[in-house]
């Protein structure tokens, strides 16, 4: 059965219409949201995009798709594996290879001992490219396993147009990404608790052996100091990739993700704030369906009883404009074939719902109640009764031919 909202004259009962109306005014007596500004915001970036981090909506695209060189936002993708794969505790020894990497280092020597732990402070806070190295041979046993890793993740997250060659992003004409991939693999990083901790924190100690080695980490992403609504994420520059920067805010319990690619120095900072205030100043995120929001009662066949039908999760989205709640539409699909017995939590249905035409996301409609089937326990027991008297009027019978008199059995001659 579907029910759309902009079908009424259709001929439904009556106790059915009452609930739809009831919930379309939950829907639209939704709070507005502000006054926005609409105009995107122009960039120096070759290539930029801006998501909403909670609801996973695109917010702003520029070149999203377009093959760039990451640089050392590759860390962000080597922090996560490090963290999901790696014991922070356990004691790593530098090998030849790491103490030998280059251009932006914590100058790690070949011996030297220091937690994976800190090593990951220093991948995401000094940008280390010798930590990126030991952190793939400890968690992998090889660079280039670690990149096979890293390569398995990024399709895993759905960031399908990328390809890695290295832990830190050190140029390689084989190591690319794009704006819509970086972003995917921020968001999903960000949702790792030690990882949002790490990459918000400005400054860390790490320990270290040698008394005169460098200990004291101060955080790359200077967004954290230019910005109050930074919780992180990562820099990168090479002559290559150009400045990059994919930074994080939360403002109101909005949490909102930008990537800037190829800036222009200092212009890097300025893209990735316009891009934030952009995503807090012109859209709005509404919770458009609340779980367990009563929306009609259900009559199930084989039973006497109906069951009130909740929504059985909530669904928010993030809209543009304050005209949204004219363009909100939905479809209702219930079950037709609903039968007794029905569980309470037992799914019954699902409400799709639209925006501007496109589907913006579905809730399944559960069941709040129980519908028993009516008993029958009756019909068992006089079925029962039935089957007895039946036996016993055979059991008679026989009883009765078995035993009855010689001379009664009948006559003839021989």
């Amino acid at each position: 059965m579907i029910i759309t909202g902009t079908t009424v004259v259709e001929r439904i009962e009556f106790i059915l219409l009452r609930y739809i109306i009831v919930f379309l005014l939950c829907l639209t007596l939704l709070p507005a949201p502000a006054a926005a500004q609409e105009t995107p915001p122009d960039l120096t970036a070759q290539a930029a995009v801006l998501l909403d981090a909670r609801t996973g909506q695109w917010l702003y695209e520029k070149n999203p798709d377009q093959k760039m060189y990451p640089a050392s936002t590759t860390k962000i993708l080597t922090g996560l594996l490090a963290l999901e794969k790696g014991d922070l505790s356990r004691v790593v020894t530098i090998s030849e290879q790491a103490a030998a990497t280059g251009e932006a280092s914590i100058w790690l020597k070949k011996g030297e001992k220091l937690t994976l732990e800190d090593l990951v402070w220093a991948l995401l806070l000094n940008s280390a490219n010798d930590a990126a190295v030991a952190i793939a041979e400890e968690v992998a046993g090889s660079v280039p396993a670690f990149v096979d890793l890293m390569n398995r993740k990024a399709r895993a997250l759905g960031a399908t147009n990328s390809h890695f060659a290295n832990p830190h992003g050190l140029h390689n004409p084989g190591h690319y990404t794009t704006a819509r991939d970086l972003a995917l693999i921020a968001r999903a990083a960000m949702k790792n608790d030690t990882f949002c901790r790490m990459v918000g924190t400005k400054t860390h100690n790490i320990k270290r052996e040698d008394p005169d080695a460098l200990k004291l980490l101060i955080n790359h992403n200077d967004l954290l100091w230019r910005y109050e609504y930074t919780t992180g994420i990562k820099t990168g520059y090479t002559t290559q990739a150009g400045t990059c920067l994919v930074s994080s805010a939360e403002k109101e319990g909005r949490r909102l993700i930008a990537v800037v690619l190829n800036s222009q120095g200092p212009q890097v900072w300025t893209d990735a704030m316009k891009l934030l205030n952009y995503g807090f100043e012109a859209f709005q995120t509404v919770e458009v369906v609340r779980k367990g929001q009563q929306v009609m009662t259900l009559p199930v066949a084989g039973s006497k009883e109906e069951v009130p039908v909740v929504t059985g999760s909530s669904l928010s989205y993030t809209f543009p404009d304050a005209g949204y709640r004219q363009g909100v539409q939905w479809k209702m699909h219930l079950n037709p074939k609903l039968q007794a017995p029905v569980k309470e939590g037992q799914e019954v249905g699902g409400l799709t719902l639209f925006y501007q035409g496109r589907s913006i996301g579905e809730v399944p409609l559960v069941a709040a109640g129980e519908a028993r089937a009516p008993a029958t326990w009756y019909k068992w027991v006089l079925g029962m009764a039935g089957a007895l008297v039946i036996f016993r009027w055979v059991i008679r019978t026989t009883r009765r031919r078995r035993y009855r008199p010689r001379s009664d059995r009948g006559s003839g001659t021989r």
